[in-house]
Parts: C-alpha cells; sequence; structure tokens
C-alpha cells in the first residue's frame, strides 16, 4: 500500500474477486475482467473453494455464494453492487463509469444491472441439492462443487 499524497490515505493495490465458478455468467465475467486493462490487479479465485478459505478464513464463504464478492488488499470487503462497481473501478477504461455509478444518478442504474444478473443467474443455474443427494451440480454431502477457473483466455 502506498499513501495517497497530502491526506495519509491509502490507495488500494490490488483486489481479490470471489465468484462463483459454478455459474456461467459469472465465469463469462471473469474471462471478460481478465481481458481488460486493470489499474488495480484483480486476483479471480472460486468463491468457497479451498484458495479463498486459505486467503479469508474468517469469511462467511457461504455468503460469497450468492453475491459477488471483493476484498481489497487491506481487508476492504465489497459486496453486490458495491462489488461490481469497484471491480469497473479497477479497470483503466471504465473506471469514469465507475465514479458515475456511485453518484446519486448512477446508483440506480447500478443496483438495477446488479438484479438483472441475479435473475438471469438464478434462472440458468444449476440447482445445488441440499438433501445429500447427487444432483446437478452436487458434490458430497449435497454441497456445491466449486472447480478452479478453466484456462486464462
Amino acid at each position: 500500500m502506498t499513501p495517497r499524497t497530502g491526506g495519509g490515505r491509502w490507495s488500494v493495490e490490488r483486489l481479490t474477486v470471489l465468484y462463483d465458478a459454478q455459474c456461467s455468467l459469472c465465469v463469462h465475467l471473469r474471462q471478460w475482467l481478465m481481458k481488460q486493462r486493470q489499474l488495480v490487479p484483480l486476483d479471480l479465485v472460486p468463491a468457497d473453494s479451498a484458495e479463498a478459505h486459505r486467503r479469508f478464513p474468517g469469511l462467511d464463504h457461504s455468503g460469497t455464494l450468492e453475491e459477488i464478492t471483493v476484498i481489497g488488499d487491506r481487508g476492504q470487503t465489497y459486496r453486490g453492487t458495491s462489488a461490481w462497481i469497484v471491480c469497473l473501478w479497477a479497470l483503466a477504461e471504465h473506471r469514469p463509469k465507475a465514479h458515475w455509478l456511485t453518484t446519486p444518478a448512477g446508483r440506480p442504474f447500478a443496483r438495477a444491472t446488479v438484479l438483472a444478473a441475479s435473475a438471469y443467474r438464478s434462472l440458468t443455474a444449476e440447482p445445488c441439492r441440499a438433501d445429500g443427494g447427487e444432483g446437478a451440480g452436487a458434490g458430497a454431502g449435497g454441497a456445491c462443487r466449486v472447480q478452479g477457473p478453466g484456462p486464462a483466455t
């Protein structure tokens, strides 16, 4: 971390994005993020994976499967709409849009976009079975399997 000039505030040098590796939309957005020029490096880690647990032992990992979660290198935690905005803020070509999305005019647009993505995700995701059966997307004990990301494209 490096202090900003004049105020002693600390800048963010790295962000970790926890995404649902079982969600086709989430995987697509992961690939899109990786192709963008990043002003702040993004580490994309499958939510509720062994790597996520290793990096963030005190985090509610089941919650990270419900909504996108971004963790800053100083422990800042962003969820949902704020997480999407901070992802855009990390990208060179989208930082101005991220700033606009934090304004009173832009925030409702950001929220509507996140709600639309969530609705799409709920319609397209394979359900995990909570009854312990081996259903679509279920692993041992009925928990969702979290696979690592495929090769970066």
